[in-house]
Formats: structure tokens, sequence, C-alpha cells
């Protein structure tokens, strides 16, 4: 396996994976979905580019979203990222645990934020449009300190 430069972040596709987030995670060495994901269709669709962390939202239901985790590890070259759906669900201590990121999803708001050496992510939505909110994907690079994120916003 090659070392993780490029991390594709997706979240609340609801179902709807637009061509214009797969062109915008073209070329990232891993992706993860933040759940809400809403059909497994999304998941091998997302597999095509790159290898997926993927953890199951609160619209995942049926036999392939049981098969999701709630929570997930991964490792993506210095980066050990913790990965849940509602980042009011976090019930731990990043940093005790040595998590240098933490990827959410849930509120279809994209985020960046820093606390206490901890990078917190949301990338936003990627499915139907809520509300006024944009419709986005994010892309953390890991190439060099500190670490660059860029959030694409799809509905332009």
């Amino acid at each position: 396996m090659c070392a993780v430069a490029t991390v594709g972040l997706i979240s609340d596709t609801h179902g709807l994976l637009r061509p214009e987030a797969l062109d915008a995670l073209l070329g990232s060495d891993l992706i993860i979905h933040a759940g809400d994901i809403g059909a497994p269709e999304i998941i091998e669709q997302l597999r095509a580019l790159a290898p997926v962390v993927a953890v199951r939202g609160n619209v995942d239901k049926g036999d392939w979203a049981s098969q999701l985790p709630l929570t997930a590890i991964a490792e993506a070259g210095s980066a050990l990222i913790y990965v849940l759906h509602d980042l009011a669900q976090l019930d731990l201590d990043p940093v005790a645990a040595q998590f240098k990121v933490v990827v959410s999803g849930h509120s279809h708001r994209p985020g960046h934020a820093e606390r206490n050496g901890v990078m917190y992510l949301n990338p936003g939505s990627a499915g139907p449009r809520r509300f006024h909110l944009p419709i986005t994907v994010a892309r953390l690079d890991l190439r060099s300190l500190p670490w660059g994120v860029d959030f694409i916003d799809l509905s332009k």
C-alpha cells in the first residue's frame, strides 16, 4: 500500500453521489465517508477511486448499513484519524487517544477548527441540497506541515 498523502472527505450523500464529487475526490490516496451514505452503491463507487473508510450515519438503515461501524479509525501517514457521523456523539478525548484529526458529518455545514492540537473537519454535505447550505467535499493534504484543507464547492 502506498503512503497516504491526500485524504478525500465526503459526508451526507443521502443516496446521491454526484459526478462532481467523484471528480473532486479523484487522486485521493484514501477516502473517508462520515456517514449518511444512503445506499451501498456509493461506497462501491468511491472504492473505485481509492480505499474507503466509512461510518454509519443516522439515516443509514438496513442490512448493508448494519455492517458499517458507528466509528472508525484511519491511519494516513503520520495522522491518526477518528471518524464518526455526529460530533455531538464524540465520547472520547481525542488528545488523550492521540488522534490528530476528527472527521464528522451530520450538520451538513463544512467546517474546520483546531483545538488542543486536534484538527476537527466536517466536509459538509455532498448529497441533495438542504436549506441554503453549500454542496461540498473536502481534501486533506498531509504532504507538508501544517496540513492543508481545501473545501470544494460542488454547486458552482
